[in-house]
């Protein structure tokens, strides 16, 4: 009986289990039809590996190590103009560093704060490579270059090059614990990363940035297609259709800000003007994208800039020159557009945090007191 009951619960979990919907294995899966079945919708541990990248592919990219001197190095040129900072570990004790580039880093102004995150899947690369292109060259440019003199003097950007360097050591998508990142938020249609004790360090890490910073908008980077993603990136109930949020057309610009900027991102034949709703593309759930937005009130876009998930290191120069504008329009789009403004008490004329309501917008947008 004891036997015969067993085999009954393990039929069922297993029906359950096949039961779920599938996705494709990234944000910019390889196959078309936008599903991979070795990974479940809901599954934050991977099934099993990627196939592995290969010492050759690579050669060229820099190491965790290589990464930390490369980011402490832009710190020691252009002292003035940007920060070091840690945000938290790896599991496998990498420090996730950020680089903040302002003409007042570190200090609580009434200025957007934008951020970019790369490589949140180890097997993803090229926004490691990219980011730090991006530090150096605003670095570079700061008076020089009237965009780039617009965003140190008018914003606070954070970079972090590698949210998964563990990943990137191990050559594979998940962290050390095999977990993909991007599977791993608290999801606002079904409970499934609720248990904070199964959370990874890195997405812990990610969250307590996001309270305390209050970004204004952020973007990650990904490879293995050509678009930019908005939210919704899943569906309530769990089809594959276009599922916008309140401020769909503020996403809409946003993505075609970066698109439009792109070589040739806009010109994509699988999606219409580079740009594509992450539901209409494929669900998923746990993102880091869709909790940005409702939790943090961060406007996030996921980008995926280039068509091989791990191209060869020859081709990071031509990847670079092709997303640089897009990068630096869209974080400069904050300077350019919008409201901007402050709250002050009435009594003491101090600023005070408040929310903010748009007439036509179901979602509100708080607005924090600065130091």
């Amino acid at each position: 009986m004891a036997i015969s009951g067993l085999r009954l619960l393990l039929f069922l979990l297993l029906r359950s289990f096949t039961s779920l919907p599938v996705q494709a294995a990234a944000r910019g899966g390889s196959n078309s039809s936008g599903t991979d079945e070795k990974y479940g919708s809901f599954l934050r541990s991977l099934l099993e590996d990627m196939p592995r990248i290969t010492e050759e592919l690579t050669h060229g990219y820099m190491s965790n190590l290589e990464l930390e001197i490369a980011a402490r190095s832009i710190g020691s040129r252009c002292p003035n103009i940007s920060r070091l900072y840690s945000i938290g570990k790896s599991v496998n004790g990498f420090a996730l560093l950020v680089i903040e580039i302002s003409d007042k880093p570190g200090q609580k102004e009434a200025e957007p704060a934008f951020k970019f995150i790369g490589n949140v899947h180890g097997d993803e690369p090229v926004g490691r490579e990219v980011l730090i292109n991006l530090a150096n060259w605003l670095c570079d440019n700061y008076l020089k270059d009237p965009l780039a003199t617009n965003i140190v003097e008018n914003m606070h950007l954070h970079i972090l090059p590698t949210m998964n360097p563990d990943g990137f050591a191990l050559r594979r998508r998940g962290n050390a614990n095999n977990v993909d990142l991007n599977r791993d938020f608290p999801d606002q249609f079904f409970p499934i990363n609720d248990e904070i004790n199964y959370r990874q360090p890195e997405t812990r890490a990610i969250m307590k940035w996001v309270k305390q910073e209050h970004f204004t908008a952020s973007a990650s980077l990904h490879g293995g297609a050509l678009v930019a993603n908005y939210p919704w990136d899943g569906s309530r109930d769990q089809s594959k259709q276009y599922y916008g949020s309140p401020d769909d057309k503020t996403f809409r610009y946003m993505a075609s800000v970066y698109s439009q900027s792109h070589y040739n991102m806009s010109l994509s034949k699988e999606f219409k003007g580079g740009i594509t709703n992450g539901a209409f593309w494929y669900p998923i759930y746990g993102g880091m994208q869709d909790w940005n937005y409702i939790h943090g009130g961060c406007f996030e876009l996921t980008l995926e800039i280039s068509d091989a998930k791990w191209p060869k290191a020859a081709e990071l120069p031509v990847i670079w020159e092709h997303n640089r504008m897009s990068m630096l329009n869209l974080a400069a789009s904050l300077v350019k557009t919008g409201v901007h403004g402050r709250i002050y008490a009435s009594d003491t004329g101090h600023p005070i945090p408040g929310l903010l309501m748009i007439k036509g917008i179901d979602s509100e947008v708080s607005l924090f007191r600065q130091h």
